[in-house]
């Protein structure tokens, strides 16, 4: 009986482990979580990264643009800089926060790679990351003249997804 009771812990543990096998193989990892599509964009006021100006990222007088999360210290933030700066070429206008980054090292990656962004606002506590949803950088919403979250990307952007967003961002 006690070696039967010496083994019960160790087979409770390798049928935990099954079924948590089990569970993560038919979750999908690509899934996102999209909560502010379809919804205004979050009433955050931060920084301009510049001026140090206080900016509402809700005025739905800014038009139809990207906002794009970013950080010096996000290695697929600098993967995707030079989608940004392709679309920074074709005139879309994106809104870059700088997500928990320190002014002069966002200034020094801006400096470094170039600057896609038509204003860069400075996110330092993460509060709109919050707001927003940020699960990670590089994060991508594309907003709508009405001032509604129309999507969603996470991760770095590739040209295709680019071109995708820029089309419902004008």
């Amino acid at each position: 009986m006690k070696r039967v009771a010496a083994f019960l812990p160790l087979a409770v543990l390798i049928v935990l482990a099954i079924v948590f096998a089990g569970w993560s193989l038919k979750r999908d990892p690509h899934v996102q979580p999209h909560a502010l599509v379809g919804k205004p964009v979050p009433a955050v006021v931060l920084p301009d990264l510049d001026t140090g100006a206080r900016v509402a990222l809700s005025d739905p007088s800014k038009g139809p643009r990207l906002i794009n999360f970013f950080a010096s210290w996000c290695a697929p933030c600098e993967v995707e800089h030079p989608v940004l700066m392709g679309l920074r070429a074709q005139k879309v206008r994106i809104v870059g926060i700088a997500y928990k980054d320190a002014p002069p090292n966002t200034q020094g990656f801006l400096n470094r790679l170039g600057d896609p962004f038509a204003q860069i606002l400075v996110d330092r506590d993460g509060r709109a990351g919050v707001e927003f949803g940020v699960t990670g950088v590089p994060e991508t919403y594309v907003v709508g003249r009405d001032g509604m979250i129309l999507a969603k990307h996470t991760g770095p952007l590739t040209p295709a997804e680019a071109d995708r967003l820029a089309k419902l961002a004008r």
